[in-house]
């Protein structure tokens, strides 16, 4: 009797175990035509669960805490927040119009909506819970992708129905400027330095380099057609850059701002995540229903796992940093 009793407490131990470990490595995937969140295992790719999210889910983002992980449910005008070790629901937040795509200021102040149907951003206090809308700014046409600067003085939201980035006072709740870049620029990124914005111009197939400061473009980044979002390495150096069209995706040298390699991700790859250790990507395929992992010292994708439609976020908890 002594010896079955041990056997079953040890093996509800090993199940305790085995499932914290595998909640600790939950893939959450965002199918936005589907309109579903997939949750994926991260060590054998199966998937554990699909379920029904708002309407067209594009963009995911933890909270400053990690207690949550929200999802911008831009048609569902909603906010919807997830465990990000488990994936499981914890609540909803309503009447947060055409949240497409959202950040935090560096200092969690402030949480920022862009607008892509209604051409405006949402400016929203944050006091570590809840959300008060204090602004609501119009911009010209399909604002897109944010970056702040370090400080949390600024933020830059791309526009890619006008061809432009413009420069949000975050003090004073303002367009302080708006300056023409490349067609259809998507993804905004800050480099580590605080020095230059790093935009991909989809329309086009570079990386446009701006100086915040001067309002000036410096330089362009030759990268592949349909250039699009970007994923910084972790490292305090390098990101990746997405290239819709020419299924790449690109290797930036963030202190030359020189393009350092080129990894072939068939499929439309969208947007990424990279895991702690640095040594994998997981990358949304947006034309072929599929997420791919990818090797990045090798630079090889060593699998591809069938998700819904249309497959844009990805996210998990035990990932690098995002700088």
């Amino acid at each position: 009797m002594f010896r079955s009793l041990r056997r079953i407490v040890f093996s509800s131990v090993c199940l305790v175990s085995a499932l914290s470990s595998a909640q600790a490595n939950v893939v959450v995937v965002l199918n936005s035509r589907d309109a579903t969140v997939q949750l994926l295992d991260q060590a054998s790719y199966k998937t554990l669960s699909t379920f029904p999210v708002g309407k067209e889910p594009h963009h995911l983002m933890a909270t400053p805490d990690n207690k949550s992980l929200i999802v911008a449910s831009s048609v569902g005008n909603e906010l919807v927040f997830l465990d990000p070790k488990t994936g499981q629901a914890q609540r909803t937040i309503k009447d947060i119009l055409d949240p497409y795509q959202i950040g935090f200021s560096p200092d969690q102040k402030w949480f920022v909506v862009t607008s892509l149907r209604l051409d405006r951003i949402d400016i929203y206090k944050f006091d570590g819970k809840n959300f008060t809308l204090s602004k609501r700014l119009p911009l010209p046409k399909l604002p897109s992708h944010i970056a702040f600067d370090a400080a949390s003085t600024m933020a830059f939201i791309t526009q890619q129905g006008s061809d432009q980035i413009s420069c949000i006072d975050l003090k004073t709740q303002q367009i302080k400027w708006t300056l023409p870049v490349g067609k259809l620029p998507a993804g905004i990124s800050m480099t580590p330095d605080d020095k230059h914005l790093l935009v991909g111009i989809m329309g086009s197939d570079y990386v446009e380099v701006i100086d915040w400061r001067t309002q000036k473009t410096v330089k362009k980044i030759k990268a592949g057609n349909g250039t699009h979002n970007f994923r910084a390495l972790g490292d305090g150096r390098m990101t990746y850059v997405s290239n819709r069209v020419s299924n790449t995706i690109n290797i930036i040298d963030q202190k030359t701002l020189e393009n350092v390699g080129t990894i072939n991700v068939p499929g439309g790859p969208d947007c990424m995540e990279i895991t702690d250790d640095k040594k994998t990507m997981w990358v949304t395929l947006r034309w072929i229903k599929k997420v791919a992992v990818v090797d990045l010292a090798t630079r090889k994708v060593v699998k591809l796992i069938p998700v819904g439609r249309s497959p844009h976020g990805v996210f998990f908890a035990n990932s690098s940093p995002r700088v």
